[in-house]
């Protein structure tokens, strides 16, 4: 029995061989992301994040779908005509764990796309900081359809990963691309046939659980802050991260990698990770 065996009503976490598995758990809807969805997903991340079992945390949903987007009867009609501070509650929960929380995790994040992918579930998609998907997913941008343009960070999302031209066709007339359309385009890192996706998630993780989690965090870290700064910045912000991951890590990576490299001749850092 695992630790967090129902603990949540929307979703399932279990924790295999260092792997956290979050499933999104509204089957019947296509895991739509409500309100108690979006709550419960901060609960979550916080208890992922302490888990000394969980190195790597991977992001997918339960049946058909990956998610369908946001819910558009708990989302959106049964908040219309509440208090301002209700809806600015319930987008504020949201956007905190599919943007905020995600993309800056200290673990590692994996979006395993099962299935359907619409919508808001762009966001989550490119917060984790890799993705793969089945060849047989499907991905579209829908709300040009049913009235509003993209909700929370899509076209932010969008326009960071698939460019300009591409973005604004899937945001303007609402048409759907397949896992495979997906990767070519950088959406996401590869797919692989709906078979084969578990597998071939699960030997990525392997590959980031093999890694120095310290430096692995200050990699991540250092990458996606430094897409947001001047290059003279960068060079600080940078330096300083490198700094922070020298303090704050007990393996003493930077040591043992350089003595096993320049002293024992046992490892080719271009080709492997120093012995852990």
């Amino acid at each position: 029995m695992s630790k967090y065996d129902n603990r949540w009503q929307t979703v399932e976490v279990n924790v295999e061989a260092g792997i956290a598995w979050v499933t999104l758990n509204r089957p019947e809807k296509r895991n739509a992301m409500s309100p108690t969805l979006n709550r419960e997903m901060l609960q979550v991340l916080d208890a992922i994040e302490f888990d000394d079992d969980a190195k790597v945390l991977v992001l997918t949903g339960a049946g058909a779908a990956w998610t369908a987007g946001m819910d558009l009867k708990e989302y959106f009609r049964e908040i219309d005509g509440g208090p301002d501070a209700l809806q600015e509650k319930v987008r504020r929960d949201a956007s905190e764990w599919q943007w905020r929380r995600l993309r800056m995790y200290g673990k590692p994040t994996i979006a395993m796309v099962n299935g359907w992918c619409f919508g808001g579930g762009f966001s989550p998609l490119v917060a984790c900081d890799l993705a793969i998907a089945a060849d047989e997913a499907v991905f579209g941008l829908s709300e040009i359809n049913w009235g509003i343009p993209p909700g929370n960070l899509v076209s932010k999302a969008m326009a960071d990963t698939v460019g300009h031209r591409r973005a604004l066709h899937y945001i303007m007339t609402g048409d759907t691309f397949t896992g495979v359309d997906a990767a070519e385009m950088g959406l996401v890192n590869r797919s692989v046939p709906l078979a084969e996706l578990r597998d071939a998630t699960i030997a990525l993780a392997a590959r980031l659980i093999d890694k120095n989690p310290v430096v692995l965090r200050a990699a991540k870290h250092g990458f996606k802050r430094s897409r947001e700064l001047t290059w003279e910045q960068c060079e600080d912000y940078l330096y300083a991260k490198l700094d922070q991951a020298q303090l704050r890590d007990s393996e003493r990576g930077r040591e043992q990698g350089l003595k096993q490299f320049l002293d024992d001749k046992s490892i080719k850092p271009g080709l492997q990770a120093y012995k852990r």
